[in-house]
């Protein structure tokens, strides 16, 4: 399932992770993992933040992409589903027919 993340991260602690040169250790794993198919990163009401989408195949992925970016870089996350245009069409067209 395609799924949206948006990672708004604590200043202090992502300023930490980039003075102490372990912000590619925090992102690299998740990177890998995830392989997203689009990746973007901006700054958001002052801090900086980034916003994933990529391919879930299971529910249990989740603990292995949050958690770092909680622990390590003290994250605000909103993680949603999503759909492409492919997507919108295949169940607009499952639920009208």
């Amino acid at each position: 399932m395609r799924m949206l993340i948006r990672a708004k991260l604590d200043t202090e602690k992502a300023s930490r992770l980039l003075q102490e040169g372990r912000m590619q250790d925090v992102l690299g794993p998740i990177m890998e993992n995830l392989q997203p198919e689009a990746a973007y990163f901006y700054e958001e009401g002052d801090k900086r933040a980034m916003f994933l989408v990529f391919d879930m195949e299971d529910s249990s992925q989740i603990p292995s992409v949050v958690e770092p970016l909680f622990t390590e870089a003290g994250a605000e996350l909103h993680l949603t589903p999503a759909m492409n245009q492919d997507d919108l069409q295949k169940g607009l067209q499952q639920a009208f027919g």
